[in-house]
């Protein structure tokens, strides 16, 4: 079931928490696939004191009260592609974070996949 994007601006500073409930961190923003406009991945701040930000995919994120639970567990979270807490994903790396989750990625040379809101 696709994410309505209505809902995302409610799910920053939520808990993300993996497909066993654990806690994985705060989320922090969503990220748009710039093809079709729909929410795609979510940065989450992890680290003891927020120290990165991982990408994780929200296609089939499931929202409750207080906490988006995601189909992943929380090392394949953890060791995600990051970026620091005030940094920018590059143009280069997007691939990487598609990769990391076994997800095609698509993309023209000159193109972005992925825009944060």
């Amino acid at each position: 079931m696709p994410v309505r994007v209505g809902n995302i601006r409610e799910w920053s500073g939520q808990d993300v928490v993996d497909e066993a409930g654990d806690r994985i961190g705060k989320l922090e923003s969503i990220y748009v696939d710039t093809t079709t406009d729909q929410p795609a991945f979510a940065t989450v701040l992890v680290g003891l004191m927020g120290k990165k930000l991982v990408f994780v995919p929200i296609d089939d994120a499931v929202v409750g009260p207080g906490y988006v639970k995601v189909p992943f567990s929380k090392n394949q979270v953890k060791g995600a592609p990051s970026i620091e807490t005030d940094g920018e994903l590059r143009a280069e790396a997007e691939g990487d974070v598609f990769a990391h989750y076994g997800l095609t990625y698509t993309a023209a040379p000159s193109e972005r996949r992925l825009g944060r809101r």
